[in-house]
């Protein structure tokens, strides 16, 4: 399998991160991509460069108005004068009987879903490049590969078509959904990641044509609390394509696999052209934030499950932070697929 990479994402290095009340260095770091890079060498995947194909296939999920703020959030934030080294709104608007914003700050409350996706100097870059990797990927799919890699930082699964939040601006994930829906009818995506992928699943709430799975920790205890449970099945066209699997905080390998098994009758009952896997690593039972217990082993069994859906598949990177068995886990999930396939 190959893999689309780009040293671009360096240059988006957050420092903020609130938790409970205290702030912390982010788990989102640079390291993470070092990481996962030491994961594919052990998985002996090919590194590919992306392509450039610029706003295009961010248009196609997100609205102008937040793409015109994302591009130029940080000069506009410079110019005030006293601000501070990162963007971090301190008003999220609620939008009932609200006007949109002229003023910065205002305008970073309304594209803020929350306190953890600070913005900095070079924040916009990286997540262009991101999206250029998983759209690459994607490209490479319709292209004749059977699966690719996307290793996408910052992640995307929690941006919504006009917010950031959770890590992420630009969702990766959809907008690789997007691009394979060029060639196919239709396409799910599957989100593997500890947490639930809010943000895919608000962008297609509505659409018939993309169906959204998330396997994830129980939003009753775990982020994003609000979004994330299983009566939330979609409205309008796209009602009934929208699945949520909650687990019990701690799930280990079993009952995560049980949940795969659910995940893929429901697929294979949408009859999809393609599949997106959001793949968040941050199951671990290593993972510093611990809401579900997989194991290294575990993984190549999520990776099995995958293979034998039998679709055209893109790996895009979602979470999974800084613990000394990120890289193995990777090449834990890919080799378990390329084993299935």
């Amino acid at each position: 399998m190959k893999a689309v990479h780009t040293e671009l994402h360096r240059s988006h290095d957050p420092q903020f991160f609130l938790v409970r009340g205290v702030v912390k260095r982010t788990t989102e770091q640079p390291e993470r991509a070092d990481r996962l890079l030491k994961g594919l060498k052990d998985g002996k995947h090919q590194l590919v460069e992306p392509i450039t194909f610029g706003q295009g296939p961010r248009a196609r999920i997100h609205s102008p108005e937040y793409l015109s703020f994302l591009s130029e959030a940080w000069d506009a934030w410079t110019a005030l004068g006293d601000s501070g080294p990162e963007m971090i709104g301190n008003i999220h608007p609620v939008r009932h009987a609200a006007t949109y914003p002229t003023h910065i700050v205002g305008r970073l409350g309304w594209h803020s879903a929350d306190t953890a996706a600070p913005i900095g100097a070079g924040t916009w870059a990286a997540a262009c490049a991101a999206t250029d990797v998983a759209v690459t990927a994607a490209q490479m799919v319709m292209d004749g590969e059977d699966a690719t890699y996307a290793l996408c930082r910052p992640p995307g699964h929690h941006a919504y078509r006009d917010m950031a939040g959770g890590f992420c601006f630009l969702n990766n994930s959809a907008i690789a959904a997007a691009h394979l829906r060029q060639r196919h009818e239709r396409v799910v995506i599957l989100d593997v990641d500890v947490h639930h992928g809010n943000g895919t699943q608000g962008i297609f709430y509505a659409r018939p044509d993309v169906y959204t799975v998330s396997i994830h920790a129980d939003p009753v205890a775990y982020y994003p609390y609000v979004w994330g449970y299983a009566h939330e099945r979609g409205e309008g066209p796209g009602l009934g394509t929208n699945l949520n699997i909650p687990l019990a905080i701690g799930t280990g390998d079993d009952g995560y696999i049980q949940a795969m098994d659910v995940a893929r009758k429901a697929i294979e009952s949408f009859a999809p052209g393609a599949l997106v896997i959001a793949l968040g690593l941050d199951a671990s039972e290593h993972d510093p934030l611990k809401g579900l217990a997989v194991t290294t082993p575990g993984f190549r069994r999520i990776g099995q499950a995958i293979a034998k859906m039998g679709l055209p598949t893109v790996f895009v990177q979602e979470g999974g932070y800084l613990s000394d068995i990120l890289g193995a886990n990777l090449t834990s999930v890919l080799a378990g697929f390329e084993e299935a396939r």
